[in-house]
């Protein structure tokens, strides 16, 4: 059986990030979905939230191969081992994007020689999407129909308007 694992934040998802596992879900048998903490990045979302947005997100693409969605704190690495899985899934926007995912292939090939990482690009519609300018937009009232789902959109929508 094919495993791969999809690492991020995910906070929130958005049709980006849900383009690459619907196409990730053609390649393999399963993916599983990895809520990773990001020391850098302060979140809207807890870790919980985002699993339960995650889930909510998954029920409105088409998905050829089953999705799970788990938290992990720790190497990805080690958790792929704990998983019997052999892949790392990454989206790649554009080509700044490919520096920093090139490094943290080879680290990660580096930790654990079975490990391969494969590299996916969006829909061209998504490439300059990520969840810090959903925030942004969000933040200021601004349309966020176009790069997240509705059951997203509403999530993010009830966080602004209870802070």
């Amino acid at each position: 059986m094919k495993i791969a694992v999809y690492p991020g934040s995910f906070d929130p998802i958005t049709n980006g990030h849900l383009d690459i596992i619907e196409r990730g879900s053609r390649l393999f048998d399963q993916i599983i979905i990895t809520i990773a903490k990001n020391s850098s990045k302060k979140p809207l979302f807890t870790p919980a939230e985002r699993k339960k947005i995650i889930e909510r997100a998954l029920e409105d693409i088409k998905l050829h191969s089953p999705v799970t969605v788990e938290m992990f704190d720790g190497l990805i690495v080690d958790f792929l081992k704990e998983r019997n899985a052999r892949a790392i899934i990454r989206g790649l926007r554009a080509v700044s994007d490919f520096e920093y995912e090139f490094q943290m292939a080879l680290v990660n090939r580096r930790l654990n020689g079975d490990v391969s990482t494969v590299f996916l690009m969006p829909h061209e519609k998504y490439t300059y999407l990520n969840s810090s300018i959903v925030k942004e937009v969000a933040s200021f009232g601004g349309d966020i129909s176009y790069f997240v789902p509705k059951t997203v959109q509403d999530e993010i929508r009830k966080k602004f308007d209870s802070m």
